[in-house]
């Protein structure tokens, strides 16, 4: 362990090791091991090879590092100010207060040069498969000869968490069967984890798993700085797979009696062996949080680096433009996320129809029509692309053949579908959708309450949303699902009811950019409804409307629906109109956009003074007395579904016109 020498390269890695053990102790918690571990590595990847600049923190052409063991958030934070990012040595030694740009685990809404949010582990390693897949196919999209426009790497710091957790193993193995040549990741494998030892829980071959997932692999010593920069040339130089760098590194370097323990892991060192290791490391500094000039200096020719390969990309891209006009406006439309102008033009209009469709084929028409118009979208299923409607005709399958192609084949991978979602989201230049059943959005959450946290705008195709999917039973039949969605911040839930509704729900997703917006989609058909004026579609974008009428101005009675239960609603107006009972049905496919529109036009579709209101969905009723009040009745189901064909489950569980007419009425008397 000679790293004492006083070489400018060790000085730097050892600036980097104190950094993390000053602001881990001033915090009084956090987590110094991985980065004075890692610091080796990281030091040698973001100064001889990450292309980025730190004036720019969102210049396109950069490469994108992620630091998927978020816990270890010191090491990018001390790695962001060192090169010269807008995050001043005072938000270091703010690390883990209030209202600092350093918060425990990196968010990427946050702090310049932070591209992903990290901390749960495993979501890094799977958003980086995400921004790859974008990379990839921008790359095969707009590169012409002499004109690479996109042309850059996706690295990350990996840990044993991270390889523990089942949406690595997912990702790992969609991103080798997709041939991601661009995607490098140094694995810090030091053999520690919280409960100490990874003996206790973790000794498969990481190797040979790897390999197995049709990645290259390079095992060195993760302290030996020309061995890390040598694994990352032969990792650039395999174009036809992922790399996995694994660098046996010691958690804690140069803590006399911490290194090599779960105790360096998680918590501050101590002032007294932090003084130890500060001497065993030759670091001759008293002040805390010391920053040697030729340290800086050093570090900072990011700067100007960073300031010469952005002018240099944007001198080819400038010639780009010349040579290739057409390109060039699709490439910067795609990457300013502009939508056609023209968007309700070729939004499709769907005659009434009793029988009507089920919403995911009403989707999947829409998905067609947009597809042909916002050259932009890609996306695909987790192996459900005939069920979810997701396919869009003649735009070929993305691929390791045809990265250009937008049909995505996640393969039944939810989870690691919805963080590479957020990758190619964040990446930029693409809209990315992914469909499954709403069921298996318990697969894909983590990744959607990332997504929502960091205001990413990933869009999700979730269709078979009720017990109306019928005989594949409770296992399939999501209850409790749209009301724990709509309970997450920043995350837009879309219910539409009819095949119009869907059409306008698609536009309301793909205009959100604060979060990401979820379609709750039928299996069964539900009808289409007859529109005019005064209840157009459009309206769907306002969250709620009013569908069907009262005579008077103030109702009797209100009856709010959404999705597949707003045709129930209808026939049961029908009804207590002919009982003499002056009804109104208001379709309400999305709380949250109602929640945004102005007091008066809330007002005007759910008026305070009419109190008689009753809700129909098929799902958990949790929530619905917002809407309905302390004096209203919201039918649902509080309890799982079962097996049988949907229309006899409704029957049994009173999701019908007999049971809202009868609700009604008792409120009314």
């Amino acid at each position: 362990m000679s790293h004492s020498s006083n070489s400018l390269d060790d000085l730097c890695v050892n600036t980097i090791r104190t950094l993390a053990m000053d602001a881990v102790q001033q915090a009084g918690s956090g987590h110094p091991g991985m980065p004075m571990g890692m610091a080796d590595a990281a030091y040698v990847l973001w100064t001889k090879f990450l292309k980025h600049n730190p004036a720019d923190p969102g210049w396109y052409d950069r490469d994108r590092f992620i630091l998927s063991a978020g816990h270890g958030s010191i090491l990018l934070y001390s790695l962001l100010h060192l090169t010269g990012y807008e995050l001043p040595l005072e938000e270091l030694k703010n690390l883990r207060q209030l209202d600092s740009l350093t918060p425990g685990h990196p968010e990427a809404h946050l702090t310049p040069g932070v591209e992903t949010t990290t901390g749960p582990l495993g979501q890094g390693f799977a958003t980086g498969v995400g921004m790859a897949m974008a990379e990839a196919h921008m790359a095969a999209k707009f590169n012409r000869d002499g004109y690479p426009v996109t042309d850059h790497y996706t690295y990350g710091i990996v840990s044993d968490g991270d390889l523990m957790e089942g949406i690595s193993q997912e990702a790992a193995s969609m991103a080798g069967h997709m041939k991601l040549g661009k995607l490098i990741y140094l694995y810090d494998d030091n053999e520690i984890s919280i409960d100490g030892s990874t003996d206790l829980a973790f000794t498969e071959d990481v190797e040979q798993r790897f390999n197995a997932n049709r990645w290259h692999t390079i095992s060195i010593d993760g302290h030996d700085r020309r061995a890390v920069e040598e694994a990352i040339a032969e990792a650039q130089a395999v174009t036809d797979k992922p790399s996995l760098i694994l660098c046996r590194t010691h958690i804690g370097f140069g803590s006399p009696n911490k290194q090599d323990s779960s105790a360096s892991h998680g918590s501050p060192l101590g002032e007294e062996e932090i003084q130890q290791t500060k001497d065993r490391l030759g670091w001759k500094y008293e002040d805390k949080f010391h920053i040697p000039e030729k340290v800086l200096e050093h570090f900072r020719q990011a700067e100007e680096e960073g300031a010469t390969r952005t002018r240099q990309w944007k001198e080819l891209f400038n010639q780009y433009r010349q040579e290739h006009t057409e390109e060039s406006k699709q490439f910067e439309m795609a990457l300013n996320r502009e939508l056609p102008t023209d968007f309700d033009s070729f939004l499709p209009a769907f005659e009434a129809d009793e029988e009507g469709m089920a919403t995911r084929a009403s989707s999947g028409k829409v998905i067609q029509k947009l597809a042909a118009n916002i050259p932009q979208l890609i996306g695909g299923s987790a192996d459900l692309t005939g069920s979810n409607k997701t396919w869009m005709d003649d735009a070929g399958i993305f691929g390791s053949s045809n990265y250009a192609g937008r049909n995505i084949h996640f393969g039944v991978r939810e989870h690691a579908m919805g963080a590479a979602l957020n990758g190619m989201a964040l990446h930029r230049g693409v809209i990315p959708f992914g469909g499954t059943f709403l069921i298996f959005s318990d697969y894909c959450r983590p990744a959607i309450r990332i997504a929502a946290l960091s205001h990413i705008p990933s869009v999700f195709v979730f269709t078979h949303d009720s017990i109306g999917l019928g005989g594949d039973g409770p296992t399939h039949q999501p209850v409790e699902h749209l009301a724990s969605l709509r309970a997450m911040p920043h995350a837009l839930v879309l219910r539409p009811a009819d095949a119009n509704e869907v059409a306008w729900a698609w536009k309301a997703a793909l205009g959100y950019t604060d979060g990401p917006a979820l379609l709750a989609l039928t299996r069964q058909s539900i009808p289409t409804f007859e529109r005019t004026e005064a209840n157009r579609a459009s309206l769907t974008t306002r969250g709620a409307y009013i569908l069907a009428d009262s005579e008077k101005d103030t109702p009797d009675a209100i009856l709010i629906g959404t999705g597949s239960e707003v045709h129930l609603a209808m026939q049961a107006r029908t009804r207590l109109r002919e009982q003499g009972r002056d009804v109104r049905v208001v379709s309400m496919p999305s709380w949250e956009l109602f929640r945004k529109q102005d007091k008066n036009y809330r007002q005007s579709v759910l008026p305070e003074e009419v109190t008689v209101r009753v809700s129909i969905e098929a799902a958990a009723t949790f929530g619905w007395k917002e809407w309905i009040g302390d004096k209203g009745m919201a039918i649902g189901i509080d309890h799982f579904g079962a097996s049988a064909p949907y229309k006899e489950i409704f029957e049994k569980y009173g999701l019908t016109v007999d049971r809202i007419v009868e609700e009604a009425q008792k409120l009314l008397h």
